[in-house]
């Protein structure tokens, strides 16, 4: 694959600089300079070039073929306390995690509903990779961007992706982040779909 497609000229710097666009599925950007101070951005580094990564898009380490009803009656239980509905919890660790409880992302979430250090110790979450300790907390925290949402649903999902503060920074719209976009649609198709019975992975 050839990945010098075009050249620019930074307004600032004046680095010409050669980009190459991601395919579908793979967004890693890496970054090499060339010794004319070229700039070459690829998503797919070719050795022996000495490409460095300079941008990383967020993935989940996921277990394939989780048994999707293995949490159903904590998620249940657990819902029912928060008065947050069992097909939408389901439908975020599905997007989150695939069911898969000891799930860690590359920036550091754990567990089914891939909660953050920081925000698992917010929330008293103790071990975020017990089943019962993370979905508490990820519903808890769930039950409160609910709240400061208006119940907005949306907004609660572009919330739990990228964080209450990007939702209200961009005037309580979904960000535009390609990632941030796409969780929000799958997460919405889940929960259609868990909510009519469906049990499909």
């Amino acid at each position: 694959m050839v990945d010098i497609l075009r050249r620019f000229i930074l307004p600032l710097l004046f680095l010409p600089v050669i980009v190459a666009p991601a395919p579908e599925g793979r967004a890693d950007i890496y970054k090499y300079v060339d010794a004319e101070g070229i700039i070459h951005l690829t998503n797919v580094p070719t050795a022996p070039v000495p490409y460095i990564l300079v941008m990383k898009e967020k993935r989940v380490i996921l277990q394939l073929g989780g048994d999707i009803t293995r949490y159903d009656d904590l998620i249940s239980r657990t819902s029912e306390k928060y008065s947050v509905d069992s097909a939408l919890v389901k439908a975020i660790i599905k997007a989150e995690s695939n069911f898969n409880h000891r799930a860690v992302s590359p920036v550091g979430a754990r567990g089914l509903m891939q909660l953050m250090p920081a925000t698992a110790a917010t929330l008293n979450v103790q071990d975020s990779f017990q089943p019962e300790n993370n979905i508490e907390g990820g519903v808890r925290y769930l039950r409160y961007l609910m709240n400061l949402f208006n119940g907005n649903l949306p907004l609660v999902l572009a919330a739990y992706n990228a964080g209450e503060n990007a939702v209200l920074r961009h005037n309580n719209r979904i960000p535009p982040y390609r990632e941030t976009q796409t969780y929000v649609k799958r997460v919405l198709e889940n929960f259609h779909k868990y909510s009519n019975g469906n049990r499909t992975p």
